[in-house]
């Protein structure tokens, strides 16, 4: 195989909201206090509930020169139009070779927290659905086959939960996004978390998704998050250990007693990595060897390694040890992300950061990694749609070339920059404090 040959499905992908979000999906009772963005001193910001959120465009620095990457951009004229334009996105992927998408949420926060904070709960609700509907239909819609539509849930309230995931599923949607650790979510006054996900609240949760296949997308920070080592620490220390702070998300779900009962649940450990995996395996192995006959542990008689390779997915960005020891992982639980338009991000050079990690591997792992495995799934069928021939690297990039699609780098004026030393550092002190001012 080439790499024009390749056809790729990210599993992490990001939007920054449009401003007219709102405009089409409220209901009319509610039409006036729907979110919209509105001017600051730092920029422009979501307003909802008279409360301003910041993070317009949170860690969107796609496009820019790697020196600019700390610079938060607090603007749409500082982002580029592919992450809110949707037409504009689909112009990215093709110039970056990516047939599918999967799409998280950014003002709502990755999981929809951030509406289930509202102290209205008819309005968080209202707002919830709007966005689904916004998501499934004017993103996702717009182009048959080139998104998987993930959905969020007004978790606060399991009939609303329910009744809210049927109706996506109606829609054909087969994706959710969930806190990683839904007890670290504060959500209504008086009470600070979410049950855990070893509490019975979620079993009804579990077995609609268990029965629709739909996929569990439970993305990193979304509940807990690696914490910073001090306010001295370079920020590049925190950077370089998030995906491995996946292992603690991935013990607690691994070791849950739920799986037994709902053989065909699935959960992603989104923007999680893959490398680390073979050891944390072997260690959860032997946790219950050594372990399990004092901590009556009740896994349905299957070892640790086993529920993982049936029921959990994982992604990579790149990840040349992963792909190395891919068998020790589970080759059927592999799948890529591009996490556009996120500084991790590699585009428009993705497929060569991919290449360089996955051209030595036959080409049904390759394509198993690349896409099969993602289209199994998410219950995702673009193949309908398309020939396979015009989704690949090849051939999407031809379509952005045709189409004038524009991949150069630029700089951008603008946005929020830590400050720091010259030869010093930046530390975590330094980026805490400026996401403190704003």
């Amino acid at each position: 195989m080439k790499l024009e040959d390749m056809i790729l499905v990210s599993v992490d992908d990001h939007i920054c909201e449009p401003d007219d979000l709102f405009t089409h999906h409220m209901p009319a009772q509610y039409k006036a206090q729907a979110p919209k963005v509105v001017s600051t001193a730092f920029g422009q910001a979501w307003e909802v509930e008279g409360k301003r959120v910041p993070g317009l465009g949170l860690n969107a620095v796609v496009g820019r020169p790697r020196v600019e990457y700390g610079m938060e951009p607090t603007g749409y004229d500082q982002l580029r139009p592919g992450t809110y334009d949707v037409h504009a996105r689909i112009g990215d992927m093709n110039a970056n070779g990516i047939l599918g998408s999967l799409c998280f949420a950014n003002f709502p926060g990755f999981s929809g927290g951030r509406f289930q904070k509202l102290a209205d709960k008819n309005l968080g609700l209202a707002i919830l659905r709007a966005y689904n509907d916004w998501h499934v239909h004017d993103w996702a819609g717009a182009y048959p086959g080139r998104f998987i539509p993930v959905a969020i849930l007004p978790l606060w309230d399991m009939k609303l939960c329910i009744a809210e995931l049927r109706r996506m599923i109606d829609l054909g949607v087969r994706a959710i996004s969930f806190p990683d650790n839904p007890a670290g979510v504060a959500y209504v006054a008086g009470r600070s978390e979410l049950p855990s996900i070893h509490d019975p609240y979620w079993e009804p949760l579990w077995a609609l998704c268990n029965d629709s296949n739909v996929v569990i997308c439970c993305h990193i920070g979304t509940g807990s998050s690696p914490p910073y080592a001090s306010d001295l620490s370079p920020i590049a220390s925190w950077i370089a250990a998030l995906p491995m702070a996946t292992a603690n998300v991935a013990a607690d779900w691994l070791f849950a007693s739920f799986w037994s009962r709902y053989p065909n649940l699935r959960m992603a450990l989104s923007e999680g990595g893959v490398g680390w995996i073979p050891y944390f395996l072997e260690r959860a192995d032997f946790t219950v060897r050594q372990h399990g006959a004092w901590t009556n542990l009740n896994l349905g008689g299957k070892m640790p390694s086993e529920i993982f390779r049936k029921h959990i997915i994982a992604c990579f960005i790149e990840d040349d040890f992963g792909l190395q020891n891919r068998h020790a992982i589970g080759i059927n639980n592999m799948t890529w992300e591009c996490d556009y338009p996120h500084s991790d991000c590699t585009w428009p050079l993705s497929p060569e950061s991919l290449w360089r990690g996955i051209q030595t591997l036959p080409d049904h792992e390759i394509n198993q990694i690349t896409h099969l495995n993602a289209m199994r799934d998410f219950s995702y069928t673009p193949f309908d749609i398309f020939k396979p021939e015009d989704c690949t690297v090849g051939g999407l990039r031809a379509k952005a070339m045709a189409a004038g699609v524009d991949t150069a780098e630029r700089s951008v004026p603008g946005g929020l920059r830590p400050r720091f030393e010259p030869g010093q550092p930046v530390t975590s002190g330094h980026v805490q404090k400026l996401m403190a001012t704003v």
